[in-house]
């Protein structure tokens, strides 16, 4: 193989402004994992001090938000040509993962301690 051909092989990276696909799929998945993780500490905080309706309703909207920024991390990966730096979301893809699944861990804590203490 020629150098030519190798540098064709290569992904091209994106700029540092540039807001690609992937880019924006990972930040949109990393801010609902994040709301997934707040809401769902919310919730977790809230369990057994506020009545059990807006307790459990914060949880269900944390693991909705959590396996939507699951999902969408999965989908930035699976789709992410290239590697970690390249631009196409792939670093911001795995923390949106990361951040989601403790999203839904605390949602899924907060429901089930609302259920027994209601």
């Amino acid at each position: 193989m020629s150098a030519g051909s190798v540098l064709a092989l290569q992904p091209l990276a994106a700029g540092v402004f540039t807001m690609s696909a992937g880019r924006i799929g990972a930040v949109v998945a990393a801010l609902a994992g994040l709301s997934a993780v707040v809401v769902g500490g919310l919730a977790l905080a809230a369990v057994g001090r506020t009545r059990r309706g807006s307790a459990r309703r914060r949880a269900v909207t944390a693991l909705g938000a959590g396996l939507f920024g699951v999902a969408l991390g999965v989908l930035v990966v699976a789709t992410s040509r290239g590697a970690i730096g390249t631009g196409n979301g792939l670093g911001g893809a795995y923390v949106a993962l990361v951040v989601g699944v403790v999203g839904v861990v605390l949602g899924c804590l907060a429901l089930a301690r609302s259920r027994r203490t209601g």
